[in-house]
């Protein structure tokens, strides 16, 4: 069998396993926190993109990073989701790529990340990556090998 190092679906681009911008649940720096709960709630995603009025992107939203926000010491204080705006709670440590990058720097970048933002030249915000669009890539490639 031939090794995955050796072969070129690792040198393969991106391009066909981007989920488009107009199908990515999103949310803005400025909306309240309640807003981006509803959003991850309701599209049943755990973290999603996080984009400026320019639509760029600026970090990424989770259910997890709401909820930590949230935990005082002896409740949870869900008055807090209306005060505190998803620019004050977001990580903004995450995977970016290029539409041009290759299979083999998504496969890397998406160990610690249930998704990658991809960007055009200009750094406008494109689409997503998922890391289930990434194994079911790799699993047709060992079947079909």
């Amino acid at each position: 069998m031939q090794t995955l190092k050796n072969s070129q679906l690792l040198d393969q681009e991106i391009r066909e396993l981007i989920i488009s911008h107009e199908k990515v649940a999103h949310v803005q720096l400025n909306n309240p926190l309640d807003h981006a709960l509803l959003i991850l709630i309701k599209s049943g995603y755990t973290a999603i993109p996080v984009l400026d009025r320019d639509y760029r992107i600026q970090g990424q939203i989770s259910k997890a990073k709401i909820l930590d926000s949230i935990l005082g010491l002896e409740r949870i204080e869900m008055e807090r989701l209306n005060d505190l705006k998803v620019k004050d709670t977001m990580e903004t440590e995450m995977p970016i790529m290029s539409m041009n990058s290759t299979f083999g720097e998504a496969l890397t970048r998406s160990i610690n990340h249930p998704f990658v933002c991809i960007e055009d030249e200009d750094g406008a915000f494109v689409g997503i990556l998922t890391r289930r669009s990434i194994l079911a890539l790799v699993n047709r490639y060992f079947k079909h090998t």
